[in-house]
């Protein structure tokens, strides 16, 4: 295998070649950043069936439902019912987050079903204060767990119901003491432009 520097640089050599030549080739290839990176088109499968056909981009932003959205990377959903459909957006309370949590547009839903609201890690916001944006969604929580990967920071967040919730922060400035400690009490919020609602 090759090491990760050299991988990047292979890749982008691979998409290179693609552009000079215009021609369709398959990379086969159990990474999934690597298929992102090197993929105009992609299909997602399951069972023999088609799940969702799209640009990586649609799919991993815009995933049909909840298998495709658990199979590209990683994302937190979260089960409630809908109290609230308007014009601009879809309020869904959820018992884990113990909070109403929004959505923008007005999907195919109605009062009272049940559907699941998803959010990607790196769409969410992790500070020891509370935001003061009253239009994001905001929930406590404690640092269950965490992890230094250099250029980004992984967060295991659970909240009063027990649930966690896993949030990936950039590491902007340097720094040898890190910004969150196991046991610290967070809040970690989101926009409703940053969620997806899964239907099914």
């Amino acid at each position: 295998a090759l090491d990760k520097k050299l991988r990047e640089r292979t890749q982008f050599e691979l998409m290179t070649i693609q552009d000079e030549l215009g021609i369709t080739f398959v990379v086969v290839t159990h990474d999934q950043e690597e298929a992102m990176i090197l993929s105009t088109r992609a299909a997602i499968m399951d069972q023999g069936r088609f799940q969702q056909i799209g640009t990586p981009k649609e799919i991993y932003e815009f995933p049909t439902n909840r298998f495709v959205a658990n199979f590209i990377g990683t994302i937190n959903t979260f089960e409630g019912v809908v109290t609230v459909v308007d014009e601009e957006q879809i309020q869904v309370y959820c018992d884990e987050a113990g909070e109403t949590l929004t959505a923008l547009g007005r999907q195919l839903v109605e009062v009272g079903q049940t559907i699941n609201i998803a959010i990607r890690p790196e769409k969410i916001f992790v500070s020891k204060e509370r935001p003061d944006n009253k239009d994001d969604v905001c929930i406590e929580g404690i640092v269950d767990d965490l992890g230094y990967l250099g250029n980004r920071s992984l967060y295991r967040i659970k909240l009063a119901s027990g649930r966690i919730v896993q949030v990936s922060s950039q590491n902007r400035r340097r720094s040898i003491t890190r910004f969150l400690e196991w046991g610290d009490k967070v809040w970690i919020s989101w926009t409703d432009r940053s969620t997806v609602v899964l239907l099914d």
